[in-house]
């Protein structure tokens, strides 16, 4: 049987002044469009949308849809409560994150502590929640 991976996730500007949620099922391709701009009239290019902050990982594609319109009919300041407290690690919440240039596989970066290994070496730890 096929194996699907979905997820959700949050990213935001160099500023953090606005915060997107989306749904991919592949999220290394989906940071990099938003850091390119793949799509120059779309939402996360007008803002320059380009740090990931938040992701949550599925397999089943009808819990990531639900789970994406619970966060994205949230608040702001619940979307930030849900960012820093599965990033506690990160001193400064938001300001404190950052993502280097498109990274490396999600499946094989991720180590023990639930980080993730950045190209340029930082490690940016994130929530994995698994559903399956």
């Amino acid at each position: 049987m096929r194996e699907h991976n979905y997820y959700v996730y949050i990213m935001t500007n160099k500023n953090n002044t606005v915060l997107y949620t989306g749904i991919c099922n592949d999220l290394q391709r989906r940071v990099c469009e938003h850091k390119n701009k793949v799509k120059p009239n779309s939402f996360t290019a007008r803002y320059s949308i380009n740090k990931l902050v938040y992701y949550e990982f599925y397999e089943d594609i009808n819990l990531a849809i639900a789970r994406e319109k619970q966060i994205k009919s949230g608040s702001r300041a619940k979307k930030i409560a849900l960012i820093e407290k599965e990033n506690k690690r990160v001193e400064g919440s938001l300001s404190g994150l950052v993502l280097g240039d498109c990274f490396a596989p999600l499946r094989s970066a991720r180590n023990d502590m639930g980080e993730i290994d950045i190209a340029r070496g930082a490690k940016l730890p994130v929530a994995i929640l698994t559903n399956g």
